[in-house]
């Protein structure tokens, strides 16, 4: 691992460092091969400037789509290209079309902090798309029980990061599942059960190794023009008048 900066926290480096070995290895590769096959058709859907990515993986899908530029961003390590903290983005407010957190929120210190500073730099309209190791599968399982970088996955689940998507001003369009096979190390037995990705369909992500969630963010309104307050007038009055006689007018 290369000399981190001075400010970067020792924990959260290590913590990338271990989850970017897991992901290169036979297992986390496996993994990451099906995310990068979904992620690839989820973005050609969209336009735009700029995509952001964020996650101990630091390369991009092979293609953006009809995205202009996309950067990587995160820990001061190989491949990265804008080294930041993971609660302090060095991006402006409304800066991305998309942000794809790839496994961001499984391997970091404040999931919280992370998705807000996510959140920020999504323009209205825009989309934050997450990858998560799914905590209800044999990969959730394993978890429990790994020695390797997996075991220091957070998992969250997907129907929580929604929730703090919708407090965050999103709105979810779109759930999908990848990665039925088991966590084996063995490439002979992950060969011999490739078959079961061609189930996804049918199992509507039961037991999927991880999901992609897609959500929007939402358009502000124009808040309505506050009418200009009005001083308080003094009613009309009648005044009296005087009663004039018959005999008055007569003479």
């Amino acid at each position: 691992m290369e000399e981190p900066f001075a400010q970067a926290d020792a924990d959260w480096l290590e913590l990338i460092d271990q989850a970017r070995h897991w992901l290169s290895g036979p297992i986390g590769g496996m993994m990451l091969a099906e995310e990068q096959q979904l992620l690839i058709d989820e973005l050609e859907r969209y336009f735009g400037g700029y995509l952001v990515h964020y996650g101990p993986h630091a390369e991009l899908p092979a293609s953006v789509g009809n995205i202009q530029r996309g950067v990587r961003l995160g820990p001061p390590l190989p491949g990265v290209e804008i080294a930041c903290d993971e609660a302090a983005w060095p991006l402006g407010e409304h800066a991305a079309d998309v942000v794809l957190l790839q496994h961001g929120l499984d391997f970091c210190l404040s999931p919280h902090r992370l998705l807000r500073e996510a959140a920020r730099s999504v323009r209205p309209g825009g989309h934050l798309l997450v990858v998560g190791v799914n905590p209800w599968s044999a990969w959730g399982i394993r978890h429990y029980f790994a020695r390797d970088a997996l075991r220091r996955a957070r998992c969250i689940s997907p129907n929580r990061v929604c929730d703090w998507l919708n407090l965050l001003g999103f709105a979810l369009e779109k759930r999908r599942f990848g990665c039925y096979r088991p966590p084996l190390a063995s490439a002979k037995w992950q060969g011999r059960l490739a078959r079961m990705e061609t189930w996804g369909p049918v199992l509507q992500g039961s037991g999927a190794g991880f999901y992609l969630l897609v959500a929007r963010k939402l358009v502000v309104g124009l808040r309505p023009l506050r009418q200009p307050r009005r001083e308080p007038r003094g009613q009309l009055v009648p005044l009296p008048v005087a009663k004039v006689s018959r005999r008055d007018s007569e003479s």
